[in-house]
């Protein structure tokens, strides 16, 4: 009975790896811009879907194509944000939130018309199965080891922008005062800009692990965001470490609920949220001064 829920809770623990990576680009969005992406979701498939593209279209292997989709995405989320996103910002939030829902409308239809509605999934070899022993009859899978070690190296990474550089200092300045900030000289429309640049740097290595892990299709999108709202939520608004323990809280939810019954697995996990959501409304490490 221990070593079962060991087993639960260690692989919970590793599956919230994947949501915090779902999450947080999410939550740097919010905390830089106090945007709600509604086609964030979608926005992960979208990379999920160019990695597919180069491995098929370039023949090349996976690594150096998750490497490639970096830069195109980062590219893809600037012109983003100053063609489609910087008219709507400052317009009050229905604005926003309704040019989000139409860009995932359109972004699910497109990938529709380009890839059909048929399921894909990145191949990664041996390394989808391979598993480390841990002794008693327990083992964790190498990918999904792998998938939390990069959300912790994504989190430390965007903590390290954030706080330890000129920018990162232009993002928090914009995110608290964007008119001070901006008769101090710093451009809001290009940091912001950056920030979904980044964003979706990030969303391209969550699809990366997530496109591995499971198949996907074009109409998945929905379903990932509602994972990385509740773990941003249950981490606390803006907070990217909290965005891990966010992560973390919904995936043993879910292991939890899949232990009991496996009809019970995503029912948890929203009912880790609602609690967290009652007992604690701005999340458990909500940011200073929000």
């Amino acid at each position: 009975m221990v070593l079962t829920l060991l087993d639960v809770v260690i692989q919970g623990v590793l599956l919230g790896g994947l949501y915090a990576l779902f999450a947080a680009g999410l939550s740097l969005i919010f905390g830089v811009m106090r945007l709600v992406n509604l086609a964030h979701g979608d926005l992960i498939v979208l990379a999920a879907f160019l990695v597919l593209a180069l491995t098929r279209g370039l023949g090349l292997d996976l690594l150096p194509a998750a490497l490639l989709s970096l830069p195109i995405m980062f590219a893809a989320g600037y012109a983003l944000q100053r063609g489609v996103l910087q008219p709507v910002l400052g317009q009050g939030i229905l604005p926003p939130l309704l040019t989000t829902f139409g860009l995932s409308i359109i972004l699910q239809n497109g990938l529709l018309e380009g890839f059909s509605a048929d399921s894909q999934r990145l191949a990664a070899g041996a390394i989808e199965t391979a598993s480390l022993p841990l002794g008693g009859g327990l083992a964790i899978g190498v990918l999904p080891l792998m998938t939390f070690a990069a959300a912790v190296l994504v989190i430390l990474g965007l903590n390290a922008v954030f706080y330890a550089t000129p920018l990162g200092r232009a993002f928090r300045a914009v995110s608290d005062d964007p008119v001070t900030a901006q008769l101090m000289g710093i451009d809001p429309r290009r940091l912001f800009g950056l920030a979904m640049g980044l964003a979706l740097m990030v969303s391209a290595v969550a699809a990366v692990f997530f496109g591995i892990r499971a198949n996907f299709d074009p109409t998945i999108g929905p379903a990932r965001l509602i994972f990385a709202f509740e773990a941003v939520i249950i981490g606390g608004l803006g907070s990217l470490w909290g965005t891990l323990a966010g992560g973390v809280v919904l995936g043993i939810a879910q292991t939890l609920g899949a232990a009991i019954d496996p009809e019970w697995q995503l029912l948890a996990g929203h009912v880790a949220f609602l609690i967290v959501l009652v007992l604690r409304p701005r999340g458990l490490f909500p940011r200073a001064g929000d």
